[in-house]
Order: structure tokens, then sequence, then C-alpha cells
């Protein structure tokens, strides 16, 4: 199976499945422009669930350091179509504006701002908790090729990483 045509190259060279390109020193996530880290937690997918549906948690949980504050009007628990904004910073401050765009209580939840790309929390029963697995999917970015460049798929990995031992953290002691 092959992938996207490999930037810089002429049409029709693709990188096969599974295969990371270099562009400018970068690595670039090809296949499926998305990057996911998986984690067991010792809770049930509702306990998990209810943090991760609630907006005024994400900067407890975030792992990357960017996601300051909630903004604008007061969500109390996300559902499929609901907006929500927060204060970010990554060197400077700035806003966002998110829509929930995939959603089943207790299972998944994803959502995505203007850009394009989304950031999805899959849960899964087994044995001794859940796993959870977060993914960043910039699959329908507008800035895709930005986004490989600048490394933010790498960059967001190790913060999803961290996001998800902090998720534990706070689902396992509260």
């Amino acid at each position: 199976m092959l992938s996207r045509d490999i930037p810089g190259e002429p049409a029709g060279n693709v990188a096969p499945e599974g295969m990371v390109v270099k562009v400018l020193g970068r690595k670039l996530f090809r296949p499926g422009h998305s990057v996911s880290t998986s984690r067991v937690i010792a809770a049930s997918p509702e306990a998990i669930f209810d943090i991760l549906a609630d907006p005024a948690m994400h900067p407890v949980i975030d792992g990357s350091g960017t996601v300051q504050t909630t903004r604008g009007r007061d969500v109390e628990r996300l559902q499929l179509g609901t907006t929500f904004g927060m204060d970010m910073r990554r060197g400077v401050g700035y806003s966002i504006l998110n829509t929930v765009v995939e959603f089943e209580e207790g299972r998944l939840i994803a959502w995505r701002h203007f850009h394009g790309h989304r950031w999805r929390y899959e849960l899964e029963p087994v044995p001794g908790g859940t796993q959870v697995t977060e993914t960043f999917d910039y699959s329908k970015a507008r800035t895709r090729l930005g986004l490989e460049i600048g490394g933010y798929p790498e960059r967001n990995l190790r913060g999803m990483e961290a996001t998800l031992q902090r998720l534990e953290q706070v689902v396992t002691e509260a």
C-alpha cells in the first residue's frame, strides 16, 4: 500500500506505508498524517471520560504546557457539536475555539479547530483498567506540511505521552 507523494519529489514518487520521510532535516510522519500513543490506566472508562469531557480539566491534564485556561462561555460537559475555547501558550499566548466532532459516551471524544486537525481520545476496557489512546490527527489540516516541517507531530507525541501520565495521576488520585 502506498501513501501520498513525497514532498519535493516529482509527482508519482510515493513513500511506502509506514515510512518516515525526511525533508529539511525533519522527520515527516507520512501514512495517515497522525501520531498516537496509548497507556493503560487503572480506572473505568467512565471515570476517565468524565475528565476528558470536562474542558476545565484540560489545563490540569495537559502535558504539553500549552493549554492554559478555558475561555468564553462555561461549558460543563462536552458532547457532539459543543464548541469550547481555550487560552493557549506556545512561546506567545493565543486563543483557540474547538468543536467536538466525534463523540461516543464513555468511549470516544475528539475535537478540532479551524485549521482542521483533531485531538482524539479512545477508551477501551482492558483487564486492569482502560486503555486510553490519544491521537493528533492532522490528515485534514490546512497546514499539514507546515506542521511536519515545524516538528509538531514529534512535539505533540511527547506532549501526549505526558498528558496520559497526568491523566492517570488525576483519575487515580480522585
